[in-house]
């Protein structure tokens, strides 16, 4: 298995990074909403717009 898309990535939030594959977006936005809740973190102003365009990849 490569690491190469995680060593990319690194530490970035939706607003300066998505996953390559467009079809994963939806799945990535719900995953990452999910931590943010858990842990009641807040998301910046670029990364919220980030995912909600993730989002909008959804189809329900």
């Amino acid at each position: 298995m490569s690491t190469g898309g995680n060593r990319r990535k690194g530490d970035k939030d939706p607003g300066n990074w998505k996953p390559p594959l467009q079809s994963y977006w939806c799945t990535y936005s719900r995953a990452w909403i999910s931590v943010k809740a858990a842990y009641q973190l807040t998301a910046n102003p670029a990364e919220a717009e980030a995912l909600s365009r993730m989002l909008d990849t959804c189809d329900t």
